[in-house]
């Protein structure tokens, strides 16, 4: 059944042409309201289905009945089906995210452990280096030292060679004697 209502409208000036009209609209179908003067008239347009369709429907009702009983049980089965199809796909796809974030997680965390395991290295080496550094200072320092003391050392005795070879020329002098060996030549 369909039901469609059509608005028309029109002025009336006399309340009994009202009364008339709206008697017979209402055999036609149409029905009058009456709103400042003006007259509203809506047309009421009712699709029935025919007599002829309901004595069919008896004869075939049970068939036709069971073929949309079946047509029904067939849809019913079909949008269950899709239902707990795409329940299927959202839990899927729920359980990847909740993997995939838990892998995301273990990533960072890997990473942050890593990195906090190179900066603890680096900084090992960097006091190591430092403590490296600081020894081999020390240690030019400690030659720088024992140059100067082997400097000295050779000083002091080109001081007393010289000093010796001095006092053997006044010894050979005042004795009048010529020494033995000459620069290591005879």
């Amino acid at each position: 059944m369909i039901v469609n209502v059509l608005p028309t409208t029109r002025q009336h000036d006399s309340r009994g042409a009202e009364e008339s009209h709206r008697a017979q609209n209402q055999r036609v179908g149409l029905n009058t309201a009456v709103h400042g003067g003006e007259v509203r008239r809506f047309q009421t347009i009712v699709l029935v289905v025919a007599a002829k369709e309901a004595a069919e429907e008896k004869k075939e009702g049970s068939v036709h009945r069971d073929a949309v009983l079946v047509r029904l049980e067939q849809d019913k089965r079909i949008s269950l089906i899709k239902a707990w199809e795409e329940a299927e796909k959202s839990k899927v796809e729920n359980k990847a995210q909740k993997k995939l974030s838990y892998v995301g997680a273990w990533e960072n965390s890997k990473k942050a452990s890593v990195e906090a395991e190179l900066k603890k290295i680096e900084e090992q080496l960097l006091k190591k280096k430092a403590e490296y550094a600081e020894k081999m200072k020390n240690k030019i320092a400690r030659i720088h030292k024992e140059a100067e003391e082997k400097r000295a050392m050779a000083e002091a005795k080109r001081g007393e060679d010289v000093l010796k070879a001095e006092e053997m020329a006044a010894k050979y002098r005042a004795t009048g004697t010529a020494p033995t060996k000459l620069f290591g030549l005879f």
